[in-house]
């Protein structure tokens, strides 16, 4: 390297002061440096002022000045990463523009690292022995925020996110490849991750001076930053405990949990009495309907694989369903999901990309129809003018319903409306280029929390315009999936039917629509084994909301419904297994692994 010192000065709208601050860097830098030995790098992050022509007047103007040029923002972090790596120094130097850190500290910063051997090394205005002049306003956020990040994260610093730091240069690049975040969050990052993987970190007190306005947005960039902190709490904290054998027991104990929790609520005996009392005939006939629903599922699956390009036969697609929902029943936290992705890799070489793809396909089909049935009841009720102020609805059930049906009512109206309306802008995003999704996300804020959130949702909404942009796919995927869904809701009426419930078939029918769609819908956390207890809870609020149907029936009645399909799921699951040669456990390890690799080549 030719230069000993390269500081980095990230630059966003900075015309009035830009030039000054490059002036004073320069002439502190050659107080303890060689004329020569260091470079200084306006790193110019999209700014819409006259900084990107001053900054490239600098630059013509003294050879040991550069100007980085960005055409949109990077963010904070971004540009400063980005600058480091054309940089041609051995100590990476960065701060703020506005020159709040006194720079006679810029001696101490940069021979921290170049003569003293430490890896990083960073000002701190909460350290004793230093002079910060901050505003109450600001001052009080920054003690709280660093006082969040000691607490949930592995850091002994004071001060995360003074805007004064220097990197040795190979430390620099290997911190700044597991860095996530590229805003504001990137200082306090950067930081954690140093200590956490085992380089010397120096802080020391310095003075500061508060100087204008900060470019923080507390109502964007302030958000980022706390789920800065969530992410990292996650990976550092929990993550590295989540193993198959705690995930189990704490589904096993949590399901445990619910189960004591409503016996406060319910008389264990009388439900038990009820179910006892159920006509089994219906139970078997609701067993029966649903097996049918499994076949069903393998043409919808088949149909997915084929516009990804991969075309198998439904008997071997309706097995690996089947293990997979297993493995669903069997482990928490939808452990069976990438089961799936396993299998057919194992058995028909799809790649996993594609074997996830595919599921995440059929995922949101279940998830919008299930929400779009809950809410196409909701609609239908109130064209019809069978709304009342008692719940639901004495024209349809006959009789009065608490009062807490209306809101109960008005949580479905409001989940079924944003599935249409989620429908809605999918279909209308097929038709253009445009990304909405991305333009939204750049509204909610620029860090890596904004952008996690951001992928998400640009990954579901990429799943349905893979198969929404072929009609034809979309609308029998849609149909099966309609159909499948019906037979789940007829299963769990014949299970209400055979506890002898008297009701019209009108609110029969309406109820069990939202009874099945909010209780498949609370399925969806990953809390328990087949979300047993979260299925039962749902089903069971909804019943007794919205019809005059006792508690102890309506639980009863879940329960029943429950075990029938979790039951049906675990003999054709172990029936599969033994036809395919697959193992359950082998599958649930060899799919943590295919998940990794399909992540990766994403």
């Amino acid at each position: 390297m030719s230069r000993i010192v390269s500081v980095v000065l990230p630059a966003y709208n900075e015309e009035e002061t830009i030039e000054g601050t490059v002036e004073i860097t320069i002439r502190t830098l050659e107080g303890f440096l060689p004329r020569d030995a260091f470079e200084v790098i306006v790193a110019e992050d999209g700014c819409s002022d006259r900084t990107p022509e001053i900054a490239s007047r600098l630059a013509e103007a003294d050879p040991r000045v550069r100007h980085f040029h960005g055409e949109e923002r990077l963010g904070r972090g971004g540009a400063v990463e980005q600058a480091f790596r054309v940089s041609e120094g051995e100590v990476l130097v960065f701060f703020d523009t506005d020159l709040a850190t006194d720079m006679h500290h810029l001696e101490e910063l940069v021979e921290s690292v170049r003569t003293e051997g430490y890896d990083v090394a960073t000002g701190s205005r909460w350290m004793p022995g230093r002079k910060a002049d901050r505003p109450l306003k600001r001052g009080g956020a920054s003690r709280v925020f660093n006082g969040l990040v000691r607490l949930a994260l592995p850091s002994d610093l004071r001060d995360h996110q003074c805007g004064f730091k220097a990197f040795d240069r190979e430390t620099a690049f290997e911190l700044f490849d597991a860095v996530e975040d590229d805003h504001w969050y990137w200082d306090t990052e950067v930081l954690v991750r140093a200590q956490n993987m085992g380089y010397r970190v120096k802080e020391f007190p310095v003075e500061w001076t508060s100087k204008g306005d900060s470019t923080v947005d507390f109502s964007r960039d302030v958000l980022d930053m706390g789920g800065g902190v969530g992410r990292m709490w996650w990976e550092y904290s929990v993550d590295p405990r989540i193993t198959q054998r705690t995930t189990v027991a704490g589904g096993i104990l949590f399901t445990l949990l619910l189960i004591v929790f409503g016996a406060q609520f319910f008389d264990p005996s009388e439900v038990l009495a009820r179910m006892s009392e159920a006509d089994p005939l219906l139970i078997a006939l609701s067993a029966l309907i649903y097996v049918v629903s499994l076949p069903l599922m393998g043409v919808r699956y088949r149909d997915i694989l084929a516009e990804l390009g991969f075309h198998e036969k439904v008997g071997f697609l309706t097995g690996a369903i089947f293990i997979s929902q297993t493995g669903n029943v069997v482990f928490p936290a939808r452990l069976g999901d990438p089961i799936r992705a396993y299998v057919v890799k194992a058995r028909r070489n799809v790649p996993y990309p594609s074997g996830f793809a595919s599921l995440a396909i059929e995922r949101v089909f279940d998830l919008l129809m299930v929400t779009a049935l809950a809410g196409t009841v909701f609609l239908g009720l109130a064209a019809t003018g069978a709304t009342s102020v008692g719940g639901l609805y004495t024209d349809i059930v006959g009789s009065e319903v608490p009062g807490g049906g209306r809101a109960t009512m008005i949580a479905a109206a409001t989940v079924g409306l944003a599935a249409f309306g989620a429908i809605a802008l999918i279909v209308l995003s097929v038709r253009t280029d445009r990304n909405y999704v991305r333009a939204f996300g750049d509204r909610l804020g620029s860090g890596a929390s904004a952008e996690f959130i951001t992928e998400i949702a640009e990954r579901f909404v990429g799943d349905i315009q893979l198969v929404a942009g072929n009609r034809r796919a979309s609308a029998r995927i849609a149909a099966s999936s309609f159909a499948i869904w019906s037979i789940d809701v007829l299963a769990a009426i014949l299970v209400l039917l055979a506890f002898g419930v008297d009701i019209s078939p009108v609110a029969l029918l309406s109820v069990g629509f939202f009874a099945v769609s909010v209780g498949n819908l609370a399925k969806v956390l990953p809390l328990s084994p087949g979300g047993i207890g979260m299925y039962e809870g749902a089903f069971t609020v909804l019943v007794v909301a919205l019809t005059p149907i006792g508690a102890s029936v309506a639980l009863g009645a879940a329960i029943v419904d429950h075990a029938i399909k979790n039951g049906v799921t675990v003999v054709g699951g172990v029936g599969s297994m033994l036809a395919l040669n697959v193992s359950l456990t082998t599958a649930v390890e060899e799919s943590r692994e295919a998940r990794e690799i399909a992540t990766d080549s994403d």
